[in-house]
């Protein structure tokens, strides 16, 4: 399978990748401080990675574990796709393991099975969620972890609408290529799906999907302990089948298990009022989003921008930047742009469905649909020509944005594709991170980084390294900002994202280099 089709289908939600440059030499970690410990990791917590395997094929894994509150992993199971062996998906239970968190929210976390141990490097957000990487070197995946309700693991609590979206890859005609899921389903509670909307982007196919009516199906919770114990079960419509993990009533991981292929992402439940005409959709909106070039090279793409919507159809404000296999263009609104327009779904009211559209007279039109799960939020899916990609969608609040008023404590999860130099070939990396941003107008971050490197020939994972550098907001905030990392060690590394400010907890990021392709997330550590 093409490295770079592979590596790229982590690309969701958030990413990053480096090369051997220089700019982190001498920066040493902070001493750990802060309030967490191992008892904050503490209750059932479901997690979902994805990434690539050695030999470059995609994996994705989502399962749930329990951590006692005193390092010690009590139970646990998982399922696990891995695309490139030639065998279907399989469970995987934990028969114990351990894990170990320091002040600062830092850890590492080991669940161990009868076929060998998952080995991870975490960094806690809050008690309750979390980012983390695999370090054991057997793939290199990065995702989340989330704390569950176990009261919640019951078909009963499936009984809302849910906006979905996956990633992976399509196997028809017999051809890997890459896919993107996004849509609605509405669950009744009792094991079934009764409606909903779907968007299909194959890159075996032609054209994207559009719209498309969820057939009625079926979800159920193991019967066999796995339900109960974990909150595990199988979900099927429109021909496929996942397999999903219950982090609440509100929330559930899932991993595709058919033979169409395979991809992985999440369910969140819609709620509040969703837009159902041009006139209830108003206002500043920034959005992020991974994927890759179904032609050609099948290279890399992180992309994404804000733009304001004016309550008539009409987008303006546009700032967009887009990594294309290592070729970084920004375009910012002015003669240039054309066509620019949105366009929320009538024919399907109350789906959240809708649309936006914008011509670049250098770059060509750029085309995405979304799907609301809220009036500020939503998952986003490319559809331009040529490009599969999945992300995230948020309304634009609390600017202006300004460094003194962003000063805090962060964590933030990166992977994405190092695009090859004479020490590596394309591959993914992940990283994990906690730092704290100073008021200063320079040099205002300071932090550590755990990372998988599996490309590089000398060392492949890097633990408790320095991290450095500095934000700098242009303006009011509101347009891309320059959040500029310096990580220590061999090799040292200088990564340049532009940052767009959802709100002051969530800063999205689309790297500008040209030797890497990335995307990532920020968030406050609370």
């Amino acid at each position: 399978m093409n490295h770079r089709l592979a590596a790229v289908l982590s690309l969701v939600f958030a990413s990053a990748a480096l090369s051997s440059c220089g700019g982190g030499s001498g920066i040493t970690p902070p001493p750990p401080s802060g309030s967490f410990s191992s008892a904050s990791l503490h209750g059932q917590y479901a997690f979902s990675l994805n990434g690539v395997d050695l030999n470059g094929a995609y994996i994705a894994r989502i399962g749930s574990f329990t951590a006692d509150g005193a390092g010690s992993i009590t139970s646990g199971l998982e399922d696990v796709l891995a695309l490139g062996s030639g065998q279907p998906a399989s469970t995987v239970s934990f028969t114990g393991g351990t894990y170990q968190i320091q002040p600062n929210g830092r850890g590492t976390l080991t669940l161990n099975a009868a076929g060998g141990a998952l080995q991870m490097s975490l960094v806690m957000q809050s008690a309750a969620n979390g980012y983390a990487i695999q370090t054991d070197l057997a793939a290199s995946t990065s995702g989340t972890f989330t704390q569950q309700t176990s009261t919640d693991f019951n078909a009963a609590a499936l009984a809302n609408p849910y906006v979905f979206g996956a990633s992976g890859l399509s196997f028809a005609n017999s051809n890997a290529a890459p896919l993107s899921l996004l849509g609605k389903i509405v669950a009744d509670g009792n094991g079934n799906i009764t409606s909903g909307v779907i968007d299909t982007n194959d890159g075996n196919a032609s054209a994207p999907s559009g719209a498309t009516p969820v057939s009625t199906g079926t979800y159920a919770l193991d019967t066999n302990g796995n339900g109960t114990n974990f909150g595990r079960g199988t979900m099927t419509f429109n021909a496929r089948t996942f397999a999903f993990y219950i982090v609440d009533a509100t929330h559930f991981e899932i991993l595709e298990e058919d033979g169409l292929g395979g991809s992985s992402g999440e369910a969140l439940q819609q709620t509040g009022a969703i837009p159902t005409q041009n006139s209830e959709f108003t206002g500043s909106f920034v959005y992020l989003i991974g994927g890759v070039s179904s032609l050609g090279s099948q290279g890399p793409i992180a992309r994404g921008g804000r733009f304001t919507a004016d309550g008539n159809g009409g987008i303006s404000s546009i700032s967009f930047d887009d990594n294309s296999d290592g070729t970084y263009r920004h375009i910012s609104q002015g003669s240039n742009i054309s066509a620019a327009t949105y366009t929320i779904d009538s024919t399907n009211a109350g789906s959240g469905r809708g649309s936006f559209t914008f011509t670049d007279s250098g770059g060509g039109t750029y085309a995405d649909v979304f799907y609301l799960r809220s009036a500020t939020q939503a998952m986003v899916q490319e559809t331009t020509k040529g490009i599969v990609g999945t992300g995230s969608m948020y309304a634009q609040t609390g600017s202006p944005f300004t460094v003194a008023a962003s000063a805090g404590t962060y964590v933030s999860n990166w992977t994405g594709v190092q695009l090859g130099t004479n020490s590596a070939i394309p591959f993914e990396e992940d990283f994990v991170n906690q730092f704290t941003l100073s008021n200063a107008n320079s040099s205002n971050i300071a932090g550590a980084v755990d990372y998988v490197e599996l490309g590089l020939s000398s060392k492949t994972l890097f633990t408790s390294v320095g991290l450095g550098g500095t934000l700098t907001i242009d303006k009011d905030g509101t347009n891309n900002n320059l959040y500029k990392f310096a990580v220590a060690g061999s090799p040292s590394i200088t990564i340049n994202f532009q940052a767009y400010f959802a709100n002051p907890s969530t800063v999205l990021l689309i790297c500008s280099d040209s030797i890497r392709t990335t995307a990532g997330v920020i968030h406050p550590q609370q």
